[in-house]
């Protein structure tokens, strides 16, 4: 596996963590977003992952947001005349629909502080588990800017369009209580115990046909922003797809003959 300055890499179990490890708070500079596209890309490509966790080093962060220092020197370039660097936008932009387009689960183990571009990323990923001492906001509006790594098209989806409009016009952060009611996150769990019940969710996951898995995730994925009647068209394709792989067979099988199904990811 490559070296990387910020971002740490293990697999255990058919299962890849991608840990942000960037001091004090773990937030976004130009290489960190460079070290987490890397990474994940590594473990995208590597047949021997079949899911992927995301979380942050430490009990402070799971991502803190941007490095401010980093927007302010883009800010005095605008003031300038000099431009904003577009391209760390879009490095972020892409990074995050990778993530979201992923055929593998990708799941965020949100240990703490999940701000901004944290907050970005954590809504790309497919399940989000929290800890009880988590908390979520896009303060971006505090510093007169807005999120550009898709806070504004990812949260409405997920909480709704009126409540994510108050959360970014205010700029508010709410608990990982509210962010699980609103349907913002998954689970919460005792601080602590994020990694572990990501990875026995990822466990569970990984159990199923790989190729089951992927359909799945790209029906989903492409449904949402399809009509209906494209993403029930989509699903056909998908279900006729699978049902001549062997996983197939072995899972019907398996059912009919009352036995746990071994998949072969086939």
């Amino acid at each position: 596996m490559a070296e990387r300055q910020y971002v740490k890499v293990s697999v255990e179990d058919r299962i890849a963590i991608l840990t942000i490890d960037h001091p004090p708070a773990n937030a976004f500079n130009e290489q960190t977003v460079r070290d987490l596209a890397s990474a994940f890309d590594e473990v995208s490509a590597n047949p021997e992952v079949k899911a992927i966790i995301i979380t942050g080093a430490g009990q402070f962060a799971f991502v803190a947001g941007a490095d401010i220092n980093e927007i302010k020197e883009q800010i005095d370039n605008a003031r300038a005349g000099k431009g904003v660097k577009r391209e760390l936008i879009v490095e972020g932009q892409k990074l995050f629909n990778r993530i979201e387009q992923s055929t593998k689960p990708v799941i965020a183990a949100i240990n703490a502080v999940c701000l901004g571009g944290g907050q970005e990323l954590a809504m790309a990923c497919h399940m989000r588990i929290a800890s009880d001492t988590a908390r979520f906001g896009q303060p971006e509006v505090n510093l007169g800017l807005l999120p550009a790594w898709g806070g504004t098209a990812r949260l409405p989806r997920l909480v709704g369009r009126g409540k994510a409009i108050e959360l970014i016009l205010t700029g508010d952060m709410i608990p990982a209580q509210e962010a699980a009611r609103l349907g913002l996150v998954n689970k919460v769990v005792p601080a602590g115990q994020v990694v572990k019940t990501a990875m026995d969710l990822a466990k569970k996951i990984t159990s199923k046909s790989a190729l089951a898995i992927a359909a799945i995730l790209e029906a989903i994925n492409h449904g949402m922003e399809v009509n209906l009647l494209d993403a029930l068209k989509l699903e056909e394709e998908k279900f006729v797809e699978l049902c001549g792989t062997e996983d197939g067979y072995e899972g019907v099988s398996a059912f009919l003959q009352k036995r746990q199904a071994k998949f072969q990811d086939k």
